[in-house]
């Protein structure tokens, strides 16, 4: 079985409780059930994690250069920020799917750059978590 790592930023910890009129009340565990159920659905596993530090995303993005076929990421705030991810990014050489819960195009204009989407192979926002599903689905097409 192939590894597909799913990777989420800042405050991502806090869904479902966090302005859920904006992010809806679905927790990180649901997305993270749902991701699961998808990928052993085509075969796949998952390695899913949360960290509100910078440096432990780039760890395991990483990591996932060894030991995964895609990279599915969530880099909330650090989409508009963080030059560090998106290299690390860059470094990765299978397919990578950014997520983003909320269509960042449509909320406040500091959102609308995401680094990230530069290297990114594949870009979903606005779904809910439904995007994960998604994600998953996609760069495991996309790493045949």
């Amino acid at each position: 079985m192939a590894l597909i790592s799913i990777l989420n930023g800042p405050n991502l910890n806090l869904l479902g409780q966090r302005e859920p009129e904006i992010y809806g009340h679905d927790t990180l565990d649901d997305a993270k059930r749902l991701c699961s159920g998808r990928a052993a659905a085509i075969g796949h596993e998952i390695f899913f994690a949360q960290s509100n530090a910078e440096h432990v995303l780039i760890d395991w993005i990483h990591e996932a250069r060894v030991r995964s076929v895609a990279i599915v990421i969530n880099p909330g705030a650090y989409s508009h920020t963080s030059i560090a991810i998106r290299d690390a990014l860059a470094a990765f050489d299978g397919p990578i799917a950014e997520v983003h819960i909320t269509n960042i195009h449509a909320r406040e204009s500091f959102r609308h750059h995401s680094h990230v989407s530069a290297v990114a192979d594949m870009v979903i926002c606005g779904c809910g978590i439904a995007g994960y599903g998604f994600a998953v689905e996609a760069v495991a097409a996309a790493n045949r």
